[in-house]
């Protein structure tokens, strides 16, 4: 397991130090602009960086069964926050979106805590009802029961891609559990009419969709991102044009430094670049994985399992947005793009993969 926790250390910090320098080839141009200050990005960024490592050894220096005990108390905090950043003048909303509380300087996403939490507090549940975990009444219910509460918390601010992701997560978690199938089959199928929904209601929703099927039909408005990061992807060919020369984030891509990050790491480091971060991310799978198998307990086993999940989930979403196989939905690439809240909580998620796996030396 040693060879294991230095592989993925070694494998995070070449991811991290990857974004480092593609948040400054991104955002330098756009920060001079905006902010007069071409490293102002790249400063933010550092700062949570520390922050994120500050947190990350303090989580892998305790006994990660301890969080067992605060599972339902960190629900708890975290739905109230849910909860206060819907009120305005306590959330700060952006582009119609409430999703963040102001900070000083910095904004913090209450939904990234919960991220982490609710699979906390579902491998947590899984350990304590694993025998019923079959049973409809005491074993589905309450825990469909307290997903679906937080998905309303986090439906309304408005989030649906995370509502999703949050949502794959922990029907997976349950599914391998041994939850029967019928009863996920049958909340998936009755969520269909829901989501169907919540995506053709919502006209910026449906605009995405139908930019997603053909962009070109509104190459100057809804189709516009996805043509962009499809010329950056192009563009760069298999070796790229260069570290920092970048032409679509000269204020043609949209969130170059953020949400589409990937599509600058193709057009200046070009297709072995792309291929390169693939290859980082699956490794940290194959890792993961090897640290569910050998993880000492049923809480280990599931808590690495969501963790693993969900970083693979959102690289493999943030990857297919921006080359066009998914529709454009707002998640960060897994410590590369820029986002304060989304890298410090990815840092705390390796440090308990660490965590687990060191526990699995001293069987």
């Amino acid at each position: 397991m040693r060879n294991i926790r230095l592989n993925i250390f070694i494998t995070t910090i070449i991811l991290i130090c990857v974004g480092i320098v593609m948040i400054y080839s991104a955002s330098s141009i756009y920060a001079l602009e905006k902010y007069k200050d071409g490293v102002f990005f790249l400063k933010r960024h550092l700062v949570f960086l520390f922050i994120g490592a500050i947190l990350t050894f303090f989580i892998m220096g305790i006994d990660y069964r301890l969080l067992r005990r605060y599972a339902k108390p960190a629900l708890l905090f975290s739905s109230v926050l849910l909860v206060f950043v819907l009120i305005p003048g306590i959330g700060r909303e952006i582009a119609g979106a409430k999703r963040w509380f102001r900070l000083g300087m910095f904004s913090f996403q209450p939904s990234e805590l919960m991220n982490l939490v609710l699979i906390i507090y579902t491998a947590d549940f899984i350990s304590r009802k694993k025998s019923v975990v079959r049973n409809l009444w005491e074993g589905f219910l309450p825990l469909v029961s307290v997903l679906g509460v937080v998905i309303l918390l986090i439906l309304a601010q408005p989030d649906l891609g995370t509502a999703v992701s949050l949502s794959l997560v922990i029907f997976i978690m349950f599914f391998l559990a041994g939850g029967r199938l019928l009863h996920l089959a049958s909340v998936t199928l009755c969520s269909v009419p829901l989501l169907y929904i919540l995506i053709f209601s919502v006209p910026y929703r449906r605009s995405r969709i139908m930019a997603f099927l053909n962009p070109w039909l509104d190459p100057k408005g809804s189709g516009f991102q996805l043509i962009q990061s499809n010329i950056a992807l192009g563009s760069g060919g298999i070796f790229g044009i260069g570290l920092g020369h970048s032409k679509q984030k000269l204020f043609y891509l949209p969130a170059a430094h953020t949400d589409f990050i990937f599509s600058i790491i193709g057009e200046e480091l070009g297709l072995l670049g792309t291929i390169g971060i693939c290859i980082l991310f699956i490794n940290l799978l194959v890792q993961g994985y090897k640290i569910i198998r050998n993880a000492q307990d049923v809480f280990g086993h599931f808590l690495s399992l969501g963790i693993i999940l969900f970083i693979s989930l959102k690289a493999i979403i943030n990857i297919g947005v921006s080359s066009g196989f998914f529709p454009t939905k707002g998640l960060p690439l897994p410590f590369i793009s820029y986002g304060g809240s989304s890298l410090v909580f990815d840092m705390i998620r390796i440090g308990l993969l660490l965590n687990i796996a060191r526990s699995g030396e001293y069987p």
